[in-house]
């Protein structure tokens, strides 16, 4: 499912698709400043997102055989939540 299909089936539950549009335009847009405060998102039945930060570290490149450093940096994780899992499984 892509954000428009989404979208679509928002729009069979409300009003207008555009109101529908607005609607998961807010919701995703919550979740990024969320997440660019560093916050936790936890949508109970569903899951948490949240930012992972990796450490700088060494790493070779496959091709040469070099050795090159990599540089630390931040990542959105997510985690299923328990009644998803089981849902799908």
């Amino acid at each position: 499912m892509n954000k428009a299909q989404l979208v679509a089936v928002v729009a069979e539950k409300t009003e207008t698709k555009k109101q529908a549009q607005d609607i998961v335009d807010l919701i995703l847009d919550s979740v990024k400043e969320s997440l660019k405060k560093r916050e936790q998102v936890a949508i109970s039945g569903f899951g948490t997102f949240k930012i992972k930060e990796t450490k700088a570290r060494m790493g070779r490149n496959p091709k040469t055989g070099e050795s090159i450093q990599i540089s630390a940096k931040k990542k959105v994780a997510f985690r299923v939540s328990k009644e998803l899992k089981e849902s799908i499984l």
